[in-house]
């Protein structure tokens, strides 16, 4: 893959884009259907907040996952990350929008500290955001008042419009999520029944001995989703967190050694990938309300 080319300004864009002056130094909304890729450019990193909304485009990365815009999608997009098409460079004929937005325009607001504790901007792009007709309607109007309020005269009511505006975009946009993490039970389901399949395969192996118990981040690795997603999703669905079903998968174990084996409570700790007897009976009990000990007794 070739270096990306970093784009810090709304300046830098419109340059890279053969486009005029911006009409504001610090948000921008463009219309893809108007622009032609025509940079050869394969990467590309901003130094900005992204949200976009595309259709007639399914070859375009986020990190190493493909975006899935099969339909109306919208994708997030932190500062710093990396977006890329093809060797070949960027999809042609993508119908949709970008809204770029500068960190300095958020500064000294309250939605400066708040758009970071949006889960979306840290999802994996095969998990972006689809949309209803009716709700890609809303979205597109709320939109439209953010590039008319710029392209008009700037005054000093400006940036506390836009910055509504904005919060009203990213509001409506999590109450969708929440929605998509329940009415899309075909994949959300399949990511229930491979966690399952993971920590079942992980705790019947040696890794627990050679590493121990596994962590949420390993999880999420393997299940190639992100961490905030993964717990938002199974929050939703199953009312417990990834820490939360691993512990489940842990004490499952833990019952069947108990129940089924000779081994004492310090071996039955060591297998399971704790270091000290005292660190496994305190969780188990935390879960159980009983001890290894009363739990394994209860038998005879």
């Amino acid at each position: 893959m070739k270096t990306p080319v970093r784009i810090k300004t709304i300046s830098d864009l419109h340059k890279l884009m053969g486009m005029p002056k911006p009409h504001h130094p610090l948000i921008e909304l463009i219309d893809l259907s108007k622009q032609k890729n025509d940079t050869g450019i394969t990467a590309v990193i901003f130094d900005m907040y992204v949200i976009t909304l595309k259709r007639g485009c399914n070859k375009l990365f986020y990190g190493q996952q493909q975006y899935d815009f099969d339909e109306g999608v919208m994708a997030f997009l932190s500062p710093g990350q990396i977006l890329r098409g093809e060797d070949s460079g960027m999809p042609q004929n993508i119908e949709g929008w970008m809204l770029f937005i500068h960190p300095d325009f958020l500064w000294n607001t309250a939605l400066a500290k708040k758009i970071k504790q949006y889960d979306f901007f840290a999802y994996t792009t095969n998990e972006a955001l689809f949309l209803s007709d009716k709700e890609e309607t809303m979205i597109n109007g709320i939109v439209e008042n953010i590039k008319n309020e710029y392209q008009t005269n700037i005054d000093q009511f400006s940036q506390d419009i836009i910055i509504s505006h904005l919060e009203t975009l990213l509001n409506y946009s999590e109450r969708f999520y929440q929605r998509q993490f329940i009415t899309r039970k075909k994949t959300n389901h399949q990511i229930l029944d491979r966690l399952e399949i993971l920590l079942s395969d992980y705790f019947n192996s040696d890794d627990l001995l050679s590493k121990g118990l596994p962590s949420v981040q390993y999880i999420s690795d393997n299940l190639n989703v992100s961490a905030t997603y993964l717990r938002s999703l199974l929050k939703t669905l199953t009312g417990l967190n990834t820490q939360q079903h691993i512990h489940e998968k842990l004490i499952e174990k833990a019952k069947e050694k108990l129940s089924t084996t000779d081994l004492s409570i310090s071996e039955i700790a060591y297998e399971l990938g704790f270091e000290h007897m005292q660190s496994f009976s305190k969780l188990f009990k935390t879960k159980t309300k009983i001890s290894p000990l009363e739990f394994r007794q209860s038998f005879n």
